[in-house]
């Protein structure tokens, strides 16, 4: 089995002198001592605003900033850090899109998700549809918990002008297949939107080489501090767009009638942007390129495959999906122990995981459930988390017979 979990644990301060199991990394990560101190160092020797002062102290913010930009262009493969928006996170990233794209749809054109979505790819794309009139359809999923493309034909035509996904799902760990959706999409005239939120993390990303035309993430999945998101668009996309927020910095002329605006990416970043959170996320992808995509998916998926054994051999337990390219997220029940009473007992035990829907109902409709339990692993988890588990679900077991 890997070792990656030895060997980087001793990194996160949270896990110092603790027996804490946490198993909620598709919720939110734990941050490295790394990351912590660069938004210490920020605070303590060059908080200032930025692209606002000419002094040595916002300038240097200012630098510090515009390297991170270029740090996370450099992380997922783009061709230029303007293709980099700053964003609260994944969450603003598709809402700043659902707005922006707003324009160019009418009646009869579609807007096509899947039934694995998160509402965060859900509801943006029904109030569009609301504002345009136009419709939204949804890729079905199989029994595998997989997205069932073999009605691709009836579900992507001429009238489909916007398709967003998720890269990998938050309920079931499904990898789905960007690159085979994003040239269908393409085929058809169509824009693809990847939410990557739970992608970027845990799988080294190519924008290119995933065909997408935007690509949504959150910074506070993948180690970094929360309030950090990126959204990344393609350049004349971006140059077409109008500006989702506006104030401050996204301007470039302002008169008591009208403003033009400032050139891409900062027309997309109104008012006084969280430079500091977007330099901790600039730390914590230097962190995870300094051991390797590879190197974590790999452990992952091992992971993965190791706690899909042992749970399966829980007497009563119900595991959602069986898909076989997943990564990092099992969601089960168990039968007669209502997920939120199994979360309680498992706190007893100093296991955090999470309980509920999982901001996914439509999907959970789909698996017949109102919640699930979830575990969800990083980097810093190991076979030892998932024994820990595993034993403690057999004794709560026990306990309701």
């Amino acid at each position: 089995m890997s070792q990656l979990a030895s060997k980087v644990k001793s990194d996160f301060p949270i896990f110092t002198n603790s027996d804490l199991i946490y198993l909620d990394n598709a919720s939110t990560s734990q941050k490295p001592q790394a990351v912590l101190d660069t938004i210490n160092s920020v605070y303590t020797k060059s908080n200032a605003n930025v692209h606002r002062a000419l002094y040595s102290l916002g300038a240097k913010a200012t630098e510090e900033y515009e390297e991170s930009r270029k740090k996370i262009a450099n992380f997922i493969g783009a061709d230029s850090e303007k293709e980099i928006i700053f964003t609260s996170g994944a969450t603003e990233s598709l809402n700043l899109l659902a707005y922006s794209l707003s324009s160019d749809l009418s009646p009869e054109d579609e807007i096509l998700i899947s039934e694995m979505e998160h509402h965060s790819n859900i509801i943006p794309w029904q109030q569009l549809a609301k504002r345009t009139g136009a419709k939204i359809k949804y890729i079905p999923i199989t029994q595998n918990g997989e997205l069932d493309l073999s009605e691709s034909n009836n579900l992507f035509n001429s009238n489909t002008k916007i398709v967003s996904i998720t890269h990998v799902s938050n309920v079931l760990g499904t990898i789905n297949p960007i690159e085979k959706i994003s040239s269908i999409a393409h085929q058809c005239g169509a824009i693809i939107i990847i939410d990557g939120a739970q992608g970027a993390a845990h799988k080294k990303i190519n924008v290119k080489d995933l065909g997408c035309d935007f690509y949504a993430f959150s910074g506070h999945k993948m180690l970094g501090p929360t309030g950090s998101g990126v959204l990344w668009g393609k350049l004349n996309l971006l140059d077409q767009m109008e500006p989702f927020m506006s104030g401050g910095e996204m301007i470039d002329k302002v008169t008591m009638t009208s403003a033009t605006w400032n050139e891409v990416p900062y027309k997309f970043e109104a008012g006084t942007p969280n430079f500091i959170q977007a330099i901790g996320l600039g730390a914590a992808v230097e962190y995870l390129e300094s051991i390797g995509m590879d190197e974590i998916t790999d452990h992952e998926k091992e992971l993965t495959r190791y706690a899909l054994d042992k749970l399966q051999k829980i007497h009563n337990i119900k595991i959602h999906g069986s898909g076989s390219n997943r990564i990092g997220v099992v969601s089960f029940n168990i039968e007669n122990i209502h997920p939120h009473d199994l979360a309680q007992f498992l706190n007893e035990y100093n296991i955090a995981l999470r309980v509920g829907h999982h901001c996914a109902q439509p999907l959970l409709s789909k698996l017949n459930e109102t919640a699930t339990a979830r575990l969800s692993t990083y980097l810093y988890n190991d076979e030892q988390d998932i024994d820990k588990l595993c034993t403690a679900l057999q004794e709560i077991i026990g306990y309701f017979k």
